[in-house]
C-alpha cells in the first residue's frame, strides 16, 4: 500500500509533494476533509510504534489546551489524533509497509529514496 495522509491547505505538505514529486500511484488523504479512522490511526501505530510519534506537538489546540503540562499516556494521544486532525503530525507517508511521519528533512529524503530509489 502507498498512502499518504496530509492536510492540504499545509503549505508544507505541498512543498513535500513537490520535493518528492509523489507518483499518481500513492493514494492522498486530505484528513480535514475524511477524517482518519480508528482502523487507519491502528494501522500507523503498528508501523510506527507509538501514538506520540504521530502526534503533532506544535498544533495550536496542543498550546490553547496546555497539553504539554498534562502527563499524556498512549492513550491520550491516541484519542487526541482522533479528536482532531491538526493533532497529527503531517504528512504521514505509509509506503509498502514502512511509515514516514512529519517533515523533518532526514524524513523527506527517506521518502524521496523510498519512492524512486
Amino acid at each position: 500500500m502507498k498512502k499518504v495522509y496530509y492536510l492540504s491547505t499545509c503549505d508544507t505538505c505541498k512543498r513535500i509533494f513537490n520535493e518528492v514529486n509523489l507518483p499518481e500511484t500513492v493514494t492522498k488523504q486530505d484528513i480535514k476533509t475524511e477524517a482518519i479512522t480508528a482502523l487507519q490511526l491502528k494501522e500507523m501505530y503498528s508501523l510506527s510504534g507509538s501514538y506520540e510519534s504521530l502526534f503533532s506537538k506544535r498544533a495550536q489546540l496542543y498550546k490553547q489546551r496546555d497539553l504539554k503540562n498534562q502527563n499524556l499516556e498512549e492513550e491520550d494521544f491516541k484519542n487526541l489524533i482522533l479528536e482532531h486532525y491538526t493533532f497529527l503530525n503531517r504528512p504521514v507517508f505509509m509506503l509498502e509497509g514502512e511509515i514516514f511521519i512529519g517533515n523533518s528533512k532526514k524524513t523527506v529524503t527517506a521518502v524521496k529514496q523510498h519512492l524512486h530509489g
